[in-house]
C-alpha cells in the first residue's frame, strides 16, 4: 500500500492541472459505483483463480484503485478536466465498500 501512495504521489507531481470540483459533483457515484463492481469483480476472480481469501481481497482491492488512480492520471493531462483527489476518494470509497460487501455475501 505504501508503494501504491508513493507512486501515486510521485505520477501527481507532473500533474498539468488540478480540477475545480466539489465533493458532491454528479460523476461523484459513478465513481463510487464504478471501483465497488470493480472491486468486487477483481475479488471474484481472485477466487475463481483458487487464490486465498486476503490476495483475492487484495488484488479486487488494488484492481479497483488502480483503475481509479488511472483515470485521474488520464483527466490530469493538457486536454483533460485536472487531477481530482475528490473523485480519488469517492474511488477508494467505492473499492473498500465493494470489497466489504462481496466478503459479506460469501
Amino acid at each position: 500500500m505504501r508503494k501504491l501512495l508513493l507512486l501515486l504521489t510521485l505520477f501527481c507531481t507532473g500533474c498539468t492541472h488540478m480540477a475545480e470540483d466539489s465533493w458532491t459533483g454528479k460523476d461523484k457515484a459513478q465513481h463510487f459505483i464504478s471501483s465497488a463492481f470493480l472491486s468486487a469483480a477483481g475479488n471474484a476472480y481472485g477466487q475463481r483463480q483458487n487464490w486465498s481469501e486476503g490476495h483475492s481481497g487484495s488484488f479486487g482491492l488494488m484492481f479497483a484503485i488502480s483503475l481509479g488512480a488511472a483515470k485521474e492520471l488520464y483527466d490530469s493531462r493538457e486536454g483533460g478536466t485536472g487531477w481530482s483527489w475528490k473523485d480519488f476518494s469517492w474511488d477508494v470509497a467505492g473499492a473498500a465498500t465493494g470489497y466489504a460487501l462481496w466478503n459479506i455475501g460469501h
